[in-house]
């Protein structure tokens, strides 16, 4: 069975072939009924089977063109089809290929970020280490005075001369002051002691209520005053240190909050002569320091440095000297060298004179015998 095709309603041939049939065949049932003989009928089939016959013909030919046509669009239309298909894979394959290149890139870069984060991750993994290491370390009461006294040596080491200061220094009373100042009298050595107590700050800082506050900051002025009062029985010595100490805090935490919220223990210590210094403090103080002794030093060369001045005074008035006779000499020169010119101009005219005689000229020598000798010149020395 063939398959009837639905594009076959939408050719014009076809519709004009259906239609003239149709008009055949309504023409052919007209003459059969129009004529009801025999002989008549007969010859209406014949005629009929005749024009059905050429009909026939027609629409075999017609049909014919049709396939024909039919299969030149179906092949018309497979190619462009195919022709479509192609287009489409290939641009379908373009962009698999584009999508698979950033793809890769996008992997790559995302490969060299998590590098990037993996290595800021160790580092933040060190870091980590290193804060539990400090709280560590300041968590050692020994290990605390140890980090504080070495941050108060680089400080020191830092802005003073090694012959300004001396660590581990022993006093006369047996007492090791951490660090002391060899400034000269006045004002004297000053001591400078590294300890500070952490304890009752972290309590502080912990405090959850009131009450735990409170005790806290009681805790922490009480050992504030009592680490004062210690380095002002230890370290201010009349006679062998200065009249003042220095309280070395390794943290500017601490030394905020003591200032912020302890201002009478800032004032004790005052009136006790023990300065309070932070990092940043001590490194102004020290920079005071090595302006004094700096000060110092050019007031105890100021003899030797007068004494060069003398030299040099002494030095310029004996350049003054050398150069006036210099000047002297260059004057006597200059007035030799114009009696030079004075004897050459009167030899030059004796010549003429003479070389007029030679000639006869009787006229010139009244003159001649009128005229003096001019004595020469005596020869002077140019430099004595």
């Amino acid at each position: 069975m063939v398959d009837f095709d639905p594009r076959l309603l939408s050719d014009p041939q076809i519709i004009a072939a259906l239609a003239v049939a149709g008009a055949l065949l309504i023409l052919a049932a007209a003459l059969i009924f129009r004529r009801p003989r025999t002989d008549h009928l007969t010859e209406s089939l014949a005629e009929l089977q005749g024009r059905l016959a050429q009909m026939a013909g027609t629409q075999a030919a017609s049909q014919a063109s049709i396939a024909e046509r039919l299969q030149t669009q179906e092949r018309a239309l497979i190619k462009g089809v195919e022709e479509r298909l192609s287009a489409l894979g290939q641009r379908v394959g373009d962009k698999l290929q584009q999508q698979t290149t950033e793809a890769s890139k996008s992997l790559a870069d995302l490969q060299a970020r998590l590098a990037v984060i993996d290595a800021a991750q160790k580092n933040i993994t060190e870091l980590s280490s290193q804060v539990v290491g400090l709280q560590d370390i300041l968590a050692n009461k020994q290990a605390r005075g140890a980090f504080g006294e070495i941050q108060m040596q680089d400080l020191v080491q830092s802005v003073l001369p090694p012959s300004a200061y001396c660590f581990q220094a022993t006093m006369a009373g047996g007492q090791r002051a951490d660090c002391l100042l060899l400034l000269p009298n006045p004002p004297g050595p000053i001591a400078l002691d590294a300890k500070f107590p952490l304890e009752s700050y972290r309590a502080l800082k912990d405090a959850k209520s009131e009450t735990a506050l409170v005790q806290a900051r009681r805790s922490f002025s009480k050992d504030i005053r009592d680490h004062v009062v210690t380095i002002a029985e230890k370290y201010i010595r009349p006679g062998e240190t200065a009249d003042s100490a220095l309280m070395f805090l390794p943290s500017e935490a601490v030394y905020a909050e003591l200032h912020a919220s302890f201002p009478n223990l800032v004032e004790e210590s005052y009136r006790r002569r023990v300065w309070i210094v932070s990092p940043t403090t001590l490194m102004a103080t020290l920079t005071t320091v090595r302006a004094i002794l700096k000060d110092v030093r050019l007031r105890e060369q100021a003899h030797l440095i007068r004494a060069e001045m003398h030299a040099l005074s002494d030095d310029i008035q004996r350049l003054d000297e050398r150069v006036g006779k210099l000047q002297r000499h260059f004057e006597q020169a200059t007035e030799d060298v114009r009696q030079v010119r004075i004897s050459t101009e009167k030899i030059g005219k004796r010549a003429e004179r003479m070389e007029e005689l030679q000639l006869g000229n009787s006229s010139l020598e009244p003159e001649l015998s009128a005229v003096e000798p001019t004595p020469s010149p005596e020869p002077r020395r140019l430099i004595q």
